[in-house]
């Protein structure tokens, strides 16, 4: 019986991927057979990764990119190509902005954000798409957030900048269907990663009330009664960057256990 969900001679690249949804996605990718791509700015943490992951005589490397620059990050990519190589499969995922009310919001606060998540993204997918088509498999998911479906309380630059990027990447899966190119989001809901761990002790230091208190509560917002953990995330992206997937385009798949009301 062939492997269900094999990545067996597929590249992928992961964005922000020694952490976190993004470090579970990639182990995954790499036991399902995919040659991984790790992608951050600390190239100590990167050395340190790819080493982890899983291999039966695939090709593991990382790159260097630090999404405040993008022109540094274009640059990267470009050479990345020119070397021959081709990305069959990318993983979008940076992490998001500082929380806090919009009407707080400092105008930078949304430059920097919209360069790292929508700008970024498309030097990106510009860079690979056409090698996407050549080697006849593309996929292209997008990490972003359930507001895009439902704003959150507090996270006022997230809240806007995610539905860029959720338009930018519908319109892109209207475009690159018909490549065969499928451009899908997974939405997190509360996920157990460093951020949600800081979003807790900034509430908890407004509040007063413990970081673990407010893990409850956010745990409460759920008809699970429970956070995620990366890997269920993971398991989400990584399905739709299978063969199995061939026929899903162009939609936000949620993985908050039911907590977003809106269908």
């Amino acid at each position: 019986m062939l492997e269900r969900m094999s990545l067996r001679n597929k590249t992928a690249i992961v964005c922000g991927s020694t952490q976190g949804i993004g470090w579970e996605t990639a182990k995954l990718l790499a036991q399902k057979g995919a040659n991984v791509v790790l992608v951050a700015r600390n190239e100590e943490s990167l050395k340190s990764r790819v080493k982890e992951l899983h291999s039966d005589s695939q090709k593991h490397s990382y790159v260097v990119a630090d999404f405040n620059q993008p022109n540094q990050l274009k640059e990267v990519l470009n050479n990345w190509v020119a070397q021959g190589n081709v990305a069959n499969i990318l993983v979008n995922n940076t992490g998001g902005p500082k929380g806090g009310p919009i009407i707080a919001a400092e105008v930078d606060e949304f430059l920097t954000a919209f360069n790292q998540h929508l700008i970024c993204n498309h030097i990106l997918v510009q860079t690979l798409y056409k090698g996407m088509i050549e080697s006849g498999y593309g996929r292209i998911v997008n990490v972003i957030s359930t507001s895009v479906k439902q704003p959150l309380n507090n996270l006022g630059v997230s809240n806007t900048i995610r539905g860029a990027v959720a338009n930018w990447s519908k319109t892109l899966a209207n475009e690159l269907g018909q490549y065969g190119i499928t451009v899908n989001n997974v939405l997190p809901g509360a996920t157990n990663t460093g951020r949600l761990q800081s979003i807790a002790e900034t509430k908890a230091s407004k509040t007063g009330e413990s970081t673990a208190e407010i893990f409850d509560e956010m745990a409460a917002e759920s008809p699970m009664k429970r956070i995620a953990e990366p890997i269920e995330v993971a398991n989400a992206i990584v399905f739709l960057a299978s063969p199995e997937a061939s026929y899903i385009n162009g939609i936000n798949v949620p993985v908050d256990g039911g907590r977003t009301k809106c269908l």
